[in-house]
């Protein structure tokens, strides 16, 4: 009974998992095959949903283009801005805790809906931001009504949240011994040939736990696209996740939704191998080992 002990501890974790996270992974897999709805029974159709969806949805086409560029906009904008932060957090600044606080505050607010509806309120036509612009005697644009605008508005808000990013950023920057800089700097080395031969290497593992962790949150984003835009204008904040939304549960549609999703699984699993299969040729570990 003794060796069992740990198990019983651990059993709500266990049951949790296996009712809310195994089983509906495994029976979404099942119901991608069918033609469902919530009131009905499922009935096998085969790959007719996965046909559908590459062969007669336009709209499927369309949402996977616009969050790929959702994704090509947030993620490098993101650790870029955190990196940035990070990098200024790390100098030896007078309360400097209290910024460091003030700067991850972002994260854990940003992905409510709460702050989406303020950020839609922020960048209306009459919102906040243009009336900034307009103080500065700059045109107000169109935040969230121009398709050519709206996707980068979306894009900001995940920016925003740097919070995480930054955090693991200035862990691995207080990581990097000051002897590197000092032998460096009696080299008569610049502050950008430091931070490219010495800084970035040694902090290549956070940048690619953070790029495989924005690049899946990016892909699954649907509050704000929900909240802000619904997708529009013409549908160029249509994500993938909003089109999964709708086909799911405002036309009952469980069979196709289910489809839609494990497409999407498909996508980010590619994009994590491709990251995974890159970061031999980028990635450097002081020990020499291989993550």
């Amino acid at each position: 009974m003794q060796k069992y002990r740990g198990l019983l501890y651990i059993s709500p974790w266990i049951i949790g998992f296996l009712l809310f996270q195994l089983y509906p992974f495994l029976s979404s897999f099942v119901y991608s095959f069918t033609d469902y709805s919530i009131f009905g029974t499922p009935e096998f159709v085969g790959l007719k949903n996965y046909k559908r969806l590459f062969t007669i949805d336009p709209d499927f086409i369309k949402s996977i283009k616009v969050t790929m560029l959702y994704a090509l906009i947030s993620v490098p904008g993101k650790l870029i801005f955190a990196l940035i932060v990070a990098l200024i957090l790390n100098m030896k600044l007078r309360h400097v805790n209290f910024f460091r606080t003030l700067f991850y505050l972002p994260s854990i607010l940003g992905g409510s809906v709460a702050i989406s509806a303020l950020w839609k309120l922020m960048f209306m036509k009459d919102g906040m931001i243009n009336g900034l612009l307009s103080a500065i005697h700059i045109p107000a644009v169109d935040w969230l009504g121009s398709p050519h605008v709206a996707l980068f508005t979306i894009s900001l808000l995940q920016i925003w949240q740097f919070g995480s990013s930054m955090v693991l950023f200035l862990a691995a920057l207080k990581q990097i011994p000051a002897e590197y800089y000092e032998s460096a700097s009696l080299d008569g080395a610049s502050r950008w040939t430091c931070f490219w031969h010495i800084t970035f290497p040694m902090i290549t593992p956070i940048v690619f736990f953070n790029l495989i962790m924005q690049m899946i949150n990016a892909l699954q984003n649907f509050t704000s696209a929900f909240v802000i835009t619904n997708g529009g204008p013409l549908k160029s904040t249509y994500l993938i996740g909003l089109k999964l939304y709708e086909e799911g549960f405002n036309n009952f549609k469980m069979g196709y939704a289910s489809a839609i999703s494990w497409v999407m699984f498909a996508i980010i699993l590619v994009f994590t191998l491709l990251i995974f299969r890159s970061s031999d040729a980028w990635v450097y570990y002081q020990d020499g080992g291989e993550f």
